[in-house]
């Protein structure tokens, strides 16, 4: 069980130990960031490996990246035979997910998970008025741990918080202690140009730091779940952008904090790219293996937020403030009809609801409050994360 700090890791592990529990299995739970729970981990790999096969039927390891050679001892306690079922998590320590890959394939299934999406959200008791759900997460993000929160201040005083955690905790062990105050910079650029076009070379510059480490750095926020890539779809047009990135951070309520800007969605002169972000991650949060999502422009400066691709079909998606009316895009048409396999798409914003057909294509509008009645797939009636065409 793999993400980001604050999202409900340690939350699940014990809600899957009480489950355990209820079917009269033995569980044992640790805890490697509390110092006794460390200390009986400090030991040789040998008696690690015995302390686990004695845990009982389940064990679960919070935040095992602590845990020197965790995926070999992991991979003996697999390879023993034993009928033992091993539960863990962690956030950082990207040599711990390399090692995870490598030495557990085939024995392990990883769950990434990541902050509550709006449809989550949405199930707290007092989000009554759809609107205002939406503006709070637009402000707040989705951490769980903001959930009882009522007051703002205290909101921003935990999103500070975490944002803090992750520097001082996985950072401080993958940055050396000079560069601690660039990689701050680079966060904050992140969370300035999100949306828009990202250049290395150009982050580089503003930054003081070489391209091949602002790359590193990023390969940093992506491995500890940090930020979102997204590149560029191109199969067919000269004049399309093959080699261009765009890059959003996980959460808007962390873009939030790093920015220092809490300010009504309505007032803000970056609400464009809250919207676009809002989208991205609802649209992650429906992602399969057979998808992946992208975005496109061309030369002449059309450009779609995001093509999501299921079985390497396009689907594309767009995010607006307000519209005027039920209008395909121009980018819509131009690219619909340089690819004819695209399955249709989706145009969320504020104030305006239906559908409408180009080339054949349905072309859904949602409002951002209902997001996931616009994510199926055109002509099935499912949600687009399900099955195949």
């Amino acid at each position: 069980m793999l993400g980001p700090r604050q999202v409900g890791k340690t939350f699940l592990l014990k809600e899957l130990k009480k489950i355990a529990e209820k079917q009269n299995l033995k569980t044992t739970y640790y805890n490697l960031e509390i110092p006794h729970d460390l200390m009986q981990f400090n030991k040789p790999d040998s008696e690690i490996f015995d302390l686990i096969l004695a845990g009982g039927d389940v064990v679960f390891i919070d935040e095992f990246h602590y845990l020197k050679n965790a995926s070999k001892i992991l991979k003996a306690v697999f390879d023993s035979g034993q009928k033992i079922k091993i539960f863990v998590s962690g956030s950082s320590s990207i040599e711990i997910h390399k090692h995870l890959k490598e030495s557990l394939s085939g024995r392990r299934f990883v769950s990434i998970i990541a902050p509550l999406s709006f449809e989550e959200f949405k199930q707290k008791p007092s989000n009554h008025d759809p609107a205002q759900s939406l503006e709070e997460y637009l402000l707040y993000g989705g951490m769980p741990g903001l959930i009882n929160i009522a007051e703002p201040d205290q909101k921003i005083k935990m999103l500070n918080d975490i944002l803090e955690a992750y520097i001082q905790k996985d950072i401080k062990s993958l940055v050396k202690e000079e560069n601690i105050r660039a990689f701050n910079n680079l966060l904050y650029l992140l969370a300035q140009y999100q949306g828009s076009l990202i250049s290395e070379n150009n982050l580089s510059k503003e930054i003081g730091l070489t391209a091949a480490a602002v790359n590193r750095y990023l390969s940093i926020l992506e491995k500890t779940y940090i930020c979102h890539r997204v590149h560029s779809y191109s199969r067919n047009l000269a004049n399309e952008l093959k080699k261009s990135q765009k890059i959003y951070l996980f959460d808007l309520g962390i873009r939030a904090a790093l920015l220092k800007d809490f300010s009504a969605v309505d007032s803000r002169p970056d609400q464009g790219a809250l919207h676009e972000t809002f989208v991205l991650l609802q649209v992650l949060s429906i992602l399969r293996p057979n998808m992946e999502i992208k975005f496109w422009r061309n030369r002449a400066g059309l450009e779609i937020d995001f093509v999501l691709l299921r079985d390497r079909k396009p689907f594309l998606i767009e995010a607006k403030t307000t519209l005027g009316g039920l209008e395909v895009p121009r980018a819509f048409k131009v690219f619909i009809d340089n690819y004819p396999n695209t399955l249709g798409g989706l145009i969320v914003s504020r104030n305006i609801e239906g559908e409408v057909e180009y080339s054949g294509k349905k072309i859904l509008f949602r409002k951002y409050e209902n997001i996931l009645s616009g994510l199926l797939l055109v002509g099935t009636g499912r949600p687009l994360g399900q099955g195949t065409a």
